[in-house]
């Protein structure tokens, strides 16, 4: 009887083994692709929320300085309103001390008689004054000043080769400030030169 041959062992293990470790190694590479692109996809997200992070911080700060603006404006504005709240009463009172004042200039021109009556009414002028003053009134000077036309009001022009063009030589009507804002302009009277002397620089500019 013959003898059978032995068959070689199979191999069928190690190409099994060596398809998985390919399958194993496929997997990996494509973990680490997954994973990369993960995180990339995270510092995406992350570089956004801090842009959009900034953004944010940056409007607040804005609204803030705009909020703090407004308080300060609103807060001017209240300020502004209690120191002039008085401006037409005040107005009002004014005349009332020119018709006071006039009819002392007047008084000062009579006799003797009228001294006691005189001197009454000069200490209502000086209360009239001193309540002024404590509302933040204040006269203007304007005699011997030269015209500002933020202060006074020129109701015309007389020729003085005593007195520097533009000066104030007289006054109708004093004017006075509410807290150093114009509350009524003095009319006022001022200088210019003689008429002489101009025709005389106008020949010596013309000579030049």
């Amino acid at each position: 009887m013959a003898k059978r041959k032995k068959k070689p062992a199979a191999k069928e293990p190690e190409i099994i083994t060596e398809q998985c470790e390919e399958n194993l190694g496929e997997a990996a590479a494509e973990d680490a692709e997954a994973a990369t692109g993960t995180l990339q996809e995270l510092k995406q997200e992350i570089e956004g929320a801090r842009e959009e992070a900034g953004k944010n911080w940056d409007l607040y700060l804005r609204e803030r300085a705009d909020l703090e603006n407004a308080r300060k404006r609103h807060q001017r504005d209240r300020e502004e309103a209690i120191r002039f709240a008085n401006d037409r009463l005040l107005k009002e009172m004014i005349p009332v001390l020119d018709n006071l004042e006039r009819a002392v200039e007047h008084a000062e021109q009579g006799d003797d008689e009228s001294q006691s009556l005189l001197e009454g009414v000069n200490m209502t002028i000086n209360q009239f004054r001193k309540v002024l003053e404590d509302f933040g009134v204040k006269p203007i000077n304007a005699l011997g000043e030269a015209f500002d036309p933020n202060l006074h009001q020129a109701m015309g022009q007389i020729e003085s080769a005593d007195q520097a063009p533009n000066t104030v030589i007289s006054e109708f009507q004093k004017g006075y400030l509410l807290n150093d804002r114009l509350l009524r302009p003095s009319l006022v009277m001022v200088t210019k030169a003689p008429t002489g002397e101009t025709e005389d620089q106008d020949v010596e500019i013309t000579e030049e």
